[in-house]
């Protein structure tokens, strides 16, 4: 019965504390006591009531046997009276919109893992159940890419361009050359790492992801070289500043006088980061043990996305239409259901590469910088995520493009807006090359987060609700825009493949 417990309950409390009745207390002050509240004391606070209520500390010393606390009988008579208060102050629901986030969610953060596990089991079993194993034997490290030589050799001779770099830099100090040959030859050298890949890789037909592989690590040397010609071209100017006895900022962090090092340019071609500098900070030591556990991570969640992709998305990809042609209805029932493996796939390749791999490479080189990303999922806007998710890449835009185009006097939209043209066209070279398909899809995916970015900024400004800019983010960018451009991409390189075949 509710009342038994009730009794008991107020039985024990009073079994926890002694309670003294002051000389002149009230009905309602010896019954302030017994409310259901954490303690004592909290109850004595909310009612303000002249009860005293200590604790019973002589029973600790004492055996467990002696601790017999008699309870007071007296004070029951006063317990949950009628007339007593059940309503003492104001406060706030647990959920209310100023009390959420004091409280602890760890129930309902398990309750959404059961959730997750329980659906996701499900799916698995209807996947087999109407698929199979779609698994095949050697699905992870797979022979095809290894046999595309002429791609690998590229890769290898990339080498080449941070040399002639180094070469440029030499003459330089030297002064055998100048200024505007330099910047000539820079740029030769610069565009040379990226053309020479997407030569190579058109006249190839080669693997989709040698081919991704091979841009992306071309679009880093890209970005790798651009940052030591710039910061070098700089290094050179305040150079000369002191020696001409020019006042330079006392925060001005330089060791004097510059000298081109060729083993600064190959720590920087290798260190995780793109942004160059003669030096950089060192942890004391290779953590070993470390490493070889991330290491193990890196090869599970790798196969964790391989799984994803061979067992889950190809088939909802083949058996998909053109996402722009045919029945609506259906292609959005195919990008919802593709959205889910997708989402999983890019979560896994985040913490694969930003978290485990340029990690383990900072850790093994002693690369002491490791802030590679920031808590992008909080972003309140689109913009707040294009700043958080890949650090290395958002510290080379903002130090070698956005702020050189502000101090050139150009405006800070049309900085950002050229900032976003440049990582449009770097990530439509990333698949457009190797898909040999230029539908400019991910371009335009790309340079739509511009409308997104002023759109979320301004329902940031006029709600003040953190929590609409983040949704807004991660329905168009993940469970919308990839999906999307997934469809589009495989439709539009199987229409490829069939045109060539009937030809």
């Amino acid at each position: 019965m509710a009342i038994s417990d009730e009794t008991q309950s107020v039985t024990t409390a009073l079994n926890q504390s002694s309670v003294r009745l002051r000389s002149g207390a009230g009905i309602f002050d010896s019954s302030a006591m017994i409310e259901g509240d954490s303690s004592g004391e909290e109850l004595v606070k909310d009612s303000g009531s002249n009860i005293s209520v200590s604790s019973d500390h002589s029973n600790i010393a004492k055996p467990e046997a002696e601790q017999k606390p008699v309870p007071d009988i007296s004070a029951l008579k006063f317990a949950y009276r009628a007339s007593v208060p059940a309503h003492r102050r104001v406060k706030e629901s647990p959920l209310s919109s100023n009390n959420i986030f004091r409280q602890s969610h760890a129930g309902l953060f398990n309750l959404c893992i059961v959730v997750l596990v329980a659906v996701n089991s499900r799916l698995i079993l209807e996947n087999l159940m109407k698929y199979g194993l779609l698994i095949k034997s050697g699905f992870l490290f797979s022979s095809k890419p290894l046999r595309d030589w002429p791609l690998f050799m590229c890769c290898l001779t990339l080498a080449v361009f941070p040399f002639a770099a180094f070469i440029v830099e030499k003459l330089a100090q030297e002064k055998c050359i100048s200024e505007p040959v330099v910047v000539v030859l820079h740029i030769f050298i610069t565009s040379s790492a990226l053309l020479y890949p997407i030569f190579v890789i058109l006249s190839c037909d080669s693997a989709f992801l040698s081919g991704v592989t091979l841009m992306l690590f071309a679009c880093i040397v890209w970005l790798k070289l651009v940052s030591y010609a710039h910061t070098s071209n700089d290094l050179r100017a305040l150079t000369k500043s002191i020696e001409e006895e020019e006042p330079l900022p006392n925060t001005w962090n330089m060791d004097y006088p510059y000298n081109v090092n060729f083993k600064s340019l190959a720590y920087f071609m290798v260190a995780p980061t793109l942004c160059y500098q003669p030096s950089y900070p060192r942890t004391p030591y290779i953590r070993k043990g470390w490493v070889f556990r991330q290491l193990v991570k890196l090869i599970i969640f790798n196969g964790v996305m391989g799984f994803i992709i061979e067992q889950y998305i190809n088939p909802i990809v083949r058996n998909s239409q053109h996402p722009l042609k045919g029945d609506l209805l259906y292609a959005l029932e195919r990008v919802l259901k593709l959205s889910v493996p997708n989402l999983y796939v890019w979560l896994c390749m985040f913490y694969c590469f930003f978290h485990l791999w340029l990690n383990i490479l900072a850790e093994l080189l002693r690369f002491g910088d490791r802030e590679f990303y920031k808590d992008w999922w909080n972003a309140k806007t689109v913009e707040d995520y294009w700043r958080m998710w890949n650090m290395p890449v958002h510290k080379w835009m903002i130090r070698h493009l956005y702020f050189p185009c502000l101090r050139s006097g150009i405006p800070k939209g049309v900085a950002l807006l050229i900032s976003f043209l440049v990582s449009a066209l770097l990530h439509e070279l990333c698949i457009a090359v190797p898909c040999h398909i230029f539908k400019f899809w991910a371009f335009v995916g790309i340079m739509l987060q511009v409308p997104l970015v002023l759109i979320t900024n301004y329902l940031q400004n006029k709600f003040r609700n953190s929590m609409v800019g983040n949704m807004i983010f991660w329905f168009m960018f993940c469970i919308l825009g990839q999906p999307m451009c997934v469809l589009l991409y495989y439709h539009e390189l199987m229409n490829s493949k069939s045109k060539l075949d009937q030809s």
